[in-house]
């Protein structure tokens, strides 16, 4: 899977349907991790998404904090983000953001974000530490291994809806998903974020939330 695939073919609307054909408990890992973000959120925080997609995670992040950007490879997906009010968006990698340093107060990249952007796990992290100010929090997050079985349900839902190659059965397994169009997702377990945190020397608290999702909360130094 290529950096471009989101961007080519599974954007806007399509990304949109990615998330109408998910099921209850689906649902319920996508609004655990949007609360958990919104919880440590104030006022004024200055926050970034990214992979901001068509804005999901934005439009309910935009109520509790007064500046939001969100970047993202695909420009299809960014024109629907734009009309949220509130939001900016900018096309960007997530690997050479294009802010000044220290600019935001945090900046998320969940739903698995290391792995659908696929730029290196530390260029992200080193990257997303720059900008984000002094004190400032980096949360990025993954599948958790108990949401194994869910997470396989929606991606072959979603692969009978055509949003993704069908599944390629000898390919997937032990947190891998892969589908016969070169589709790729994986994850990264508790014990690689506190490697990753420790190889460019901050600290991080990981732990599960909702049996569904790992997140790893960064402190900036």
């Amino acid at each position: 899977m290529d950096r471009t695939y989101y961007a080519r073919g599974l954007n806007a609307e399509r990304l949109n349907r990615v998330y109408a054909v998910a099921g209850p408990r689906v649902g319920q890992y996508l609004a655990a991790e949007i609360a958990y973000v919104a919880q440590g959120l104030g006022a004024a925080d200055r926050l970034l998404e990214l992979g901001c997609g068509t804005g999901r995670v934005l439009a309910a992040l935009s109520k509790k904090t007064g500046v939001i950007w969100g970047v993202d490879n695909a420009e299809e997906s960014l024109r629907l983000a734009a009309r949220l009010p509130g939001v900016r968006v900018a096309a960007m990698d997530a690997g050479a953001l294009g802010f000044v340093s220290g600019r935001f107060d945090i900046v998320v990249g969940v739903q698995n974000f290391l792995s659908a952007c696929k730029v290196p796990a530390r260029q992200v992290i080193e990257e997303a530490l720059r900008v984000v100010r002094s004190g400032g929090r980096v949360v990025l997050t993954s599948y958790a291994e108990q949401f194994w079985p869910h997470r396989l349900e929606w991606f072959r839902a979603q692969a009978d809806e055509g949003l993704l190659g069908p599944i390629d059965e000898a390919a997937t397994g032990d947190g891998v998903i892969a589908c016969t169009d070169g589709f790729r997702a994986t994850t990264v377990s508790p014990k690689e974020f506190s490697a990753m945190a420790r190889a460019v020397g901050v600290n991080a608290r990981v732990f599960t939330v909702d049996d569904s999702s790992v997140v790893c909360d960064i402190q900036a130094p």
